[in-house]
């Protein structure tokens, strides 16, 4: 099931109304309402990989609860090892079998040996990647004691397999969600119209924005052998905003999901296009799944604590890694080590953590140099949102060659004519400038429809026509028979 389809849009109601209407007041039928729903939820996708939630939430209830128990710190590493091994062996087969066969393969065939090993016929589990990492924070949590274990099974397996962020995010500490599931929920009407709100821009983002550039991406990714550098740039651009809109609409959706049921999730995107520099980029982009690596990776790893030589490596085993995470092709791993690249001068030059805030904070537009700053980061996460969209490296490089090229420079309009399809490409680029706008606008801000409460009629009569609006919008774009399914459930 996925959020901008009408399964969802009867789901979502229905047990909004069990959860507050017939269960208020009681967290453990609450608790156990929302296991059944976060499952029927999942389900509904294939069922036959319900095991696979069920299976690893139990390896990491239990494990969390013996690591506890266990004063031997040897029986303990021992214990967080198997949790370890369990999960990443899980995820590796589903996600990565064919792609270390492949390998396997053609690094032979390099050496004149030829193998014909069958790969099988893996079904990539929707989620898999973000729920693993998430029961992982609760057994690395509880080894370093920043968590006491619970035995509580029902909301343990309710946070592992909590429907809102379960298929996409974000990836939730143990430490954050989990005490939640504890707590006795009241209904809040302030906080829930938050969640409304927050909602709704996301569905604005993924079904108006994100679904409209991917037309031209697909367009022009699919046939890049036939445009030139400009128009290979374009399709670069709009998927930059194709993946932002889909996965950062997906992250304030689930936001918004669980404020309805009294659930406050971590902040997934703060803007990240605004960024002035690299490091403020990946500060700022899937936030959860880079402090994630940062906290149980790159510190562990010696962090910056440790010579510079190390340190890069470091900064490249983190890029690396996270680019590997999000599947399995040379592409995202050269995508990672592409970052890595551009993060390691600022490291090294001291000024990785040096645009800590928003850009021109309290200002309407800003200045010269961050505006420079702006287009330049931007630019850069462009060219190397080439090698995440392409299918292979080859693709990638190809289209690298032809951007830096004279052809980039080359303006026809017949190829504009060919991926416009008429007036609905006006449409969708003024559409994109009044989102870009408003996020702009918006930048300072938890949410971009989060507005200052001021007690004036008109500007409360604004905000309604603003929603209103938004509302049109979405349902004159949306396609209930056949919705786009979000970027991330690959991964």
């Amino acid at each position: 099931m996925i959020f901008n389809s009408f399964e969802f849009a009867v789901f979502l109601p229905i047990v909004f109304i069990i959860y507050w209407g017939i269960l208020k007041g009681n967290s453990n039928h609450q608790n156990l309402f929302l296991l059944v729903s976060s499952y029927f939820f999942y389900g509904w996708w294939d069922w036959r990989f319900l095991f696979l939630i069920v299976f690893s939430s139990i390896v990491d209830f239990c494990i969390g609860l013996r690591i506890d128990r266990e004063s031997s710190e040897t029986r303990r590493k021992l214990l967080l090892s198997m949790s370890i091994v369990t999960n990443l062996g899980i995820l590796g087969f589903f996600k990565y079998y064919n792609f270390f066969l492949d390998s396997f393969i053609s690094s032979f065939q390099l050496l004149g040996y030829d193998f014909n090993i069958d790969r099988l016929n893996i079904i990539l589990p929707v989620g898999i990647s973000f729920y693993t990492f998430q029961t992982l924070s609760y057994t690395i949590d509880v080894y370093r004691a920043k968590l006491k274990s619970t035995n509580d099974i029902i909301s343990f397996f309710t946070f592992v397999s909590f429907f809102p962020q379960l298929v996409a995010g974000p990836i939730e500490r143990a430490t954050n969600l989990l005490p939640q599931f504890f707590n006795k929920r009241e209904f809040n009407y302030n906080r829930s119209i938050e969640g409304l709100k927050q909602i709704l821009w996301g569905l604005f983002k993924k079904i108006v924005i994100a679904d409209s550039c991917a037309i031209y991406v697909d367009q022009i990714f699919s046939n890049y052998l036939n445009f030139s550098g400009f128009i290979l740039f374009l399709g670069a651009v709009f998927f930059a905003f194709q993946i932002y809109g889909d996965f950062s609409g997906y992250s304030d959706i689930a936001i918004g999901v669980a404020k309805l049921f009294g659930f406050n999730l971590m902040v997934n995107f703060r803007f990240p296009y605004f960024s002035r520099d690299i490091a403020e980029f990946w500060r700022r982009w899937h936030i959860s799944l880079s402090s994630w690596f940062r906290d149980y990776l790159y510190i562990p790893l010696g962090g910056s604590k440790v010579s510079r030589a190390i340190n890069i490596r470091n900064v490249f085993i983190v890029f690396i890694v996270s680019g590997f995470w999000h599947g399995a092709n040379w592409t995202f791993i050269a995508w990672g080590a592409v970052n890595a690249i551009y993060f390691c001068p600022l490291m090294i030059a001291n000024k990785n953590r040096e645009n800590i805030n928003s850009v021109a904070t309290g200002k309407i537009f800003p200045s010269i140099k961050e505006f420079m700053q702006i287009i330049v980061t931007f630019f850069m996460v462009v060219l190397a949102w080439i090698f995440f969209r392409s299918e292979n490296l080859s693709m990638s490089f190809y289209i690298l060659g032809e951007v830096f090229s004279k052809s980039l420079f080359y303006f026809n309009i017949e190829e504009i004519y060919i991926i416009s399809g008429g007036w609905t490409f006006l449409i969708d680029i003024v559409l994109l400038v009044i989102f870009i706008v408003i996020e702009w606008m918006q930048r300072e801000k938890e949410y971009v429809l989060s507005f200052s409460k001021v007690k004036n009629r008109y500007s409360h009569y604004k905000r309604r026509l603003c929603y209103f609006i938004l509302i049109f919008v979405i349902l004159l774009s949306i396609n209930f028979h056949s919705p786009k399914e979000f970027i991330y459930f690959q991964f």
